[in-house]
């Protein structure tokens, strides 16, 4: 399987809609497979170089001073767990002591703690039906809510849904939040925020459906973000994105953050939001189109620090954003980056990539 995007652009180049047949999942392109005739030996030479782009060990890549404040001169990466189909959406559970994170092909949640390692935390996390299912049928997007409860993006049962089960004893029985927009399913729903009141804001791109984004399946012709308040229903906030994907709010909560996993247009959007809940227009925090070609991976899954700045994965590992729009740097991850996830006291930052998971310690 190719997972550079920035080989991906060059098969695109070279053979037309060759990109389209070949399963980008692992870049935050995913397209789904069909017949394609390409020549042997250029995709042999294609996929030992996208190997070879991902032997590279991690490490921090500093633009600006500002970086030092958040992410310190000596902070340590490590692998600390691999072995994975495509691990995403980490979310720390503070009482548990626990990482817990998804991974979409495998219908699985996995948790993992210092000193025990991984092990099998929620199955099945995103689709609960008895027909064998293709495509990434399981949970993406975690968070917990005020009550602390988990919340999961569900792409095979292509809703919002709440775990009835205790953090302590999970199980997977679950409630739904929000299945539909005007009557039609969502596409799959894929990363998630929640402000302080209650209401959860998520993306719904097509990469969870089964038979691919154009598939038969698909009902909503808009690839949204929506808002869901508590007791309510989905209201569409942002509906010209041709991506949507990783989500986030600023600290104050009068930002909200989009990324755009799209190869001809990888950017994040920043949205001002009003007093009244309404979103206004965006305006182009970052534009990392150039870096597609250049390294694995997309604007996928993002967090904001308490300081306002960004954690968002993207071309290479994880951009540090300022709310400006700022580069301070990077985390390279030496495959491509899917989402990233703070402990409670933002002394760590967890970063699922690819097959793996890796830690890195802020302060």
């Amino acid at each position: 399987m190719i997972r550079s995007a920035g080989i991906e652009v060059g098969l695109r180049a070279m053979a037309g809609s060759y990109a389209e047949a070949v399963n980008m999942r692992r870049t935050g392109v995913r397209f789904r497979s069909r017949a394609v005739r390409a020549p042997t030996g250029v995709v042999l030479l294609l996929l030992a170089a996208a190997g070879a782009a991902e032997t590279k060990p991690p490490y921090v890549e500093r633009l600006s001073p500002a970086l030092d404040a958040i992410v310190p001169r000596d902070a340590a990466i490590d692998v600390i767990a691999t072995g994975f189909d495509w691990a995403e959406g980490p979310l720390w559970l503070p009482e548990q002591h626990m990482l817990v994170f998804s991974d979409p092909p495998a219908n699985t949640i996995f948790g993992w703690r210092e000193g025990e390692g991984v092990s099998t935390w929620l199955k099945p996390s995103g689709y609960t039906g008895e027909r064998p299912r293709g495509g990434e049928p399981g949970s993406n997007g975690l968070a917990l809510d005020a009550r602390g409860r988990l919340i999961l993006c569900q792409h095979g049962d292509r809703r919002i849904a709440r775990m009835a089960a205790s953090l302590d004893e999970p199980a997977p029985e679950f409630e739904t939040i929000a299945a539909r927009y005007d009557g039609h399913r969502f596409n799959s729903p894929n990363d998630l925020t929640i402000d302080s009141k209650g209401a959860i804001w998520f993306t719904d791109p097509p990469y969870g459906l089964e038979g691919g984004p154009d598939g038969p399946g698909r009902e909503l012709d808009t690839l949204g973000v929506y808002r869901v308040a508590p007791g309510g229903e989905a209201e569409l906030v942002v509906g010209n994105l041709t991506r949507p994907n990783g989500i986030g709010l600023s600290p104050d909560e009068a930002t909200l953050y989009v990324s755009n996993s799209d190869p001809e247009r990888a950017a994040w959007m920043a949205y001002r939001i009003d007093a009244d809940g309404t979103v206004g227009d965006g305006r182009l925090l970052f534009d990392a189109t150039a870096e597609v070609a250049r390294a694995s991976g997309l604007p996928d899954g993002l967090e904001v620090h308490s300081s306002g700045n960004l954690f968002a994965s993207g071309p290479g590992g994880i951009f540090v954003l300022s709310p400006a729009g700022d580069l301070l740097g990077r985390i390279v991850t030496g495959a491509a980056a899917a989402n990233v996830a703070f402990d409670e006291d933002e002394s760590t930052l967890y970063i699922t990539a690819d097959d793996r998971v890796l830690r890195v310690d802020l302060r």
